[in-house]
C-alpha cells in the first residue's frame, strides 16, 4: 500500500488524482486540502476515509467546522496556509501530490521536500521561481520530483530510452491555444470568455489564460530545464494543435522518442503515482485512425511575446524567473478581474522584467521578498 496526500485536491489536476485513486486500490489517501470547496472536502472524506484534512480560505472556517461536526468527522482538521505544510508533511504520506496553483505552492512543497516525501509535481510554479533551490534539496534529501504535467511526464517518459549523456534536445509541444494563427490586432479585443476557451484540455483558469498567452509553455520550459537538467538553448518547443504527441526528446544517433496519447491527465498522475511501474489504463485509449493527421508549427513568437519573456528570463538567472512568475500570476488574476486588457498581460510582465534586479541570490527569503514587491508594483499598473 502506498500512502499519498494531495495539496489542492479540490482543482482540476486534484479532482483529477482522486479519479484515478478510485482504480487504484493499493493507493491509500491519507491527507488533502482544498481551498473553500466544502462540498469536495465532504465527498473525500466520505468516499475515502480520508483522517487529514486542511481547509486554506479562513474565511470558510466556521462553514468548514460546522459541516465537519455535522458528520461527525473524526479526524485531524487543519486551517490556513498552515494547513498547507501539515497535510504536505504527514508522517504517514510517502507522496505528496502538490497540485495546488500558484506560489502557494512553494513553501508546502519544500517542507515535504525536507521531510523526505517524493513529489509529484503539478505546481510548476515551484520550479519557476525556485527550480535549483527545489532540485539541490531533492538530491541532497534523495527525493524524486516525478513530473505531472502531461508534457513533463512525456519528457520523463520518453527519457527512459536512452541515458541522460546521449540526450541531445527536448522538444516541447504546445497546443497553441485558442488563438493560434491570430495577430495582435485581434488579440487586442479578447475577452477573459474567449481566453478561457480551450480548445482541447479542461483546466482551471490560470493555466488557461496561460495557454492562450503561451506563457504557459514558457513556464514550462524553464520547468524543463530543472526537472531534466539541461540548457535553455537544449528545449525547443513545436506547436502540434492536435496535443497527441504530448512531447519528445531527440538522442545523439537523431533518433526521436515520443510520447503519444489522449488529451487526459489522469495518464501523467496515474503515471507519477505508479512510478517506475505502469497499471490498467484511467485515461482512454487513443485511437490513431480516428486522430488522423498530426501537424507541427514554430510558434509565433512575436505575436505571443510571453514565451521569449521566459527564456530571457531563464537565461538572466538570480531571481527573474521567480519575477516573471509573480508578474504573470498576478497580471492574469488582474485580467480574470476585469481590471487590465489581455495584452497587457505581457506589457505588465515585461515592466516587472525590466524593473527588478537579476543579481539578487535566489534565496527562499528573497524569492518570496520579491513575490510581494513584484506583486504590488503589478497591481499599481491596473486600472480602476
Amino acid at each position: 500500500m502506498k500512502n499519498i496526500s494531495i495539496i489542492g485536491a479540490s482543482g482540476s489536476i486534484g479532482t483529477q488524482t482522486l479519479e484515478v485513486l478510485r482504480s487504484e486500490k493499493e493507493i491509500k489517501l491519507v491527507g488533502a486540502s482544498v481551498h473553500s470547496n466544502l462540498m469536495v472536502l465532504r465527498s473525500m472524506i466520505e468516499e475515502f476515509c480520508v483522517m487529514n484534512v486542511a481547509v486554506t480560505d479562513l474565511k470558510v472556517r466556521d462553514d468548514a467546522e460546522l459541516m465537519l461536526s455535522t458528520m461527525g468527522y473524526g479526524g485531524t482538521v487543519h486551517y490556513g496556509a498552515e494547513g498547507l505544510e501539515a497535510i504536505a508533511t504527514l508522517d504517514e504520506a510517502q507522496v505528496v501530490v502538490t497540485s495546488i496553483v500558484g506560489m502557494a505552492g512553494l513553501t508546502p512543497t519544500i517542507k515535504a521536500i525536507e521531510k523526505g516525501k517524493d513529489i509529484a509535481l503539478a505546481n510548476k510554479e515551484t520550479l519557476v521561481a525556485a527550480g535549483g533551490l527545489v532540485t539541490d534539496l531533492a538530491r541532497e534529501k534523495g527525493v524524486m520530483i516525478l513530473p505531472v504535467d502531461s508534457e513533463h511526464s512525456a519528457i520523463f517518459q520518453s527519457l527512459r530510452a536512452g541515458n541522460h549523456s546521449e540526450l541531445r534536445k527536448i522538444l516541447l509541444t504546445a497546443s497553441g491555444g485558442p488563438f493560434r494563427g491570430k495577430d495582435r490586432q485581434f488579440l487586442s479585443k479578447v475577452t477573459k470568455e474567449m481566453a478561457l476557451k480551450h480548445p482541447n484540455w479542461a483546466m482551471g483558469a490560470k493555466i488557461t489564460i496561460d495557454s492562450s498567452t503561451l506563457m504557459n509553455k514558457g513556464l514550462e520550459v524553464i520547468e524543463a530545464k530543472w526537472l531534466f537538467d539541461v540548457d535553455y538553448d537544449d528545449i525547443e518547443v513545436y506547436v502540434h494543435p492536435e496535443s497527441i504527441i504530448h512531447s519528445m526528446v531527440e538522442f545523439c544517433d537523431n533518433s526521436i522518442i515520443a510520447q503519444l496519447g489522449t488529451p487526459d491527465m489522469t495518464l501523467p498522475i496515474q503515471y507519477a503515482l505508479n512510478y517506475p511501474d505502469r497499471h490498467e489504463a484511467v485515461a482512454g485509449r487513443l485511437d490513431l485512425f480516428k486522430a488522423g493527421r498530426l501537424t507541427f508549427e514554430k510558434p509565433d513568437r512575436e505575436t505571443f511575446e510571453a514565451l521569449d519573456m521566459a527564456y530571457e528570463a531563464g537565461r538572466a538567472g538570480g531571481i527573474m524567473t521567480a519575477v516573471l512568475n509573480s508578474a504573470n500570476e498576478e497580471a492574469v488574476d488582474l485580467f480574470l478581474k476585469d481590471r487590465i486588457g489581455y495584452l497587457d498581460i505581457t506589457r505588465i510582465i515585461g515592466e516587472c522584467l525590466r524593473r527588478f534586479d537579476q543579481r539578487i541570490t535566489p534565496t527562499l527569503g528573497n524569492i518570496l521578498e520579491a513575490d510581494r514587491e513584484v506583486r504590488a508594483y503589478a497591481r499599481s499598473m491596473a486600472k480602476g
